[in-house]
């Protein structure tokens, strides 16, 4: 992993829906909870605008995180997020307890390279079409990607890349292939533009049409 992720944490005592609205009005927090790992719950607050810049990042979603409470650490992932309807504003985020020998289950963004310059596309004029942009993979916290490539360079024309083509790091597997086939979704296909193929299908009918009459 490339970066490190740390969240100031504060005790949370108070709780309910007044406790929270006077938590991010007067001190401009917002309620968390930290939970699994054979321990109890703990109520924490958090800095609304920490939180909301960290997750600018798109890293910040599929990296182990470190929680600052009480002058003890903690490694979490993000679980959940809740945000108000209307306004910009977080609402309460969930942490899940990890360590090093419990496999994790988090989603991962996909990153598509290469696709301006895949022959299929550059040459071929074809169009790529993205059916998923993050998967959900199972693994260890230190085996963690922070993205999983998908390079368009090696896609042909008419071709479906699906979640068993994936190239995954070591001890990383993608959670929908374990309940089977039927699961193993597409992620990416490049095709002509469907303008495109009635042109050509109309190109071919009126070379016929030219040879009939000769």
């Amino acid at each position: 992993m490339s970066q490190d992720f740390v969240i100031e944490a504060f005790p949370r005592g108070d709780q309910g829906r007044g406790a929270s609205r006077r938590l991010r009005r007067e001190e401009r927090k917002i309620p968390a909870i930290i939970y699994g790992g054979n321990k109890e719950a703990t109520a924490i607050s958090i800095w609304h605008n920490e939180l909301k810049k960290a997750l600018e990042n798109e890293a910040f979603f599929s990296h182990v995180l470190t929680v600052e409470l009480d002058g003890k650490k903690e490694s979490v992932i993000l679980k959940d997020l809740q945000r108000h309807p209307y306004k910009p504003i977080l609402t309460h985020a969930d942490f899940l307890r990890v360590d090093k020998d419990h496999e994790i289950h988090v989603n991962v963004p996909l990153h598509f390279i290469n696709e301006e310059s895949a022959p299929a596309i550059k040459l071929h004029g074809g169009v790529a079409n993205h059916q998923i942009n993050e998967v959900e993979v199972i693994c260890l916290p230190q085996n963690l990607p922070e993205f999983i490539e998908v390079d368009m360079n090696a896609v042909e024309m008419d071709q479906v890349v699906h979640l068993s083509d994936l190239k995954l790091p070591e001890g990383v597997r993608v959670a929908a292939l374990l309940q089977g086939e039927d699961h193993d979704l597409p992620v990416v296909a490049i095709h002509k533009p469907r303008g495109a193929k009635v042109d050509e299908a109309e190109d071919g009918e009126e070379g016929e049409e030219g040879e009939e009459k000769e």
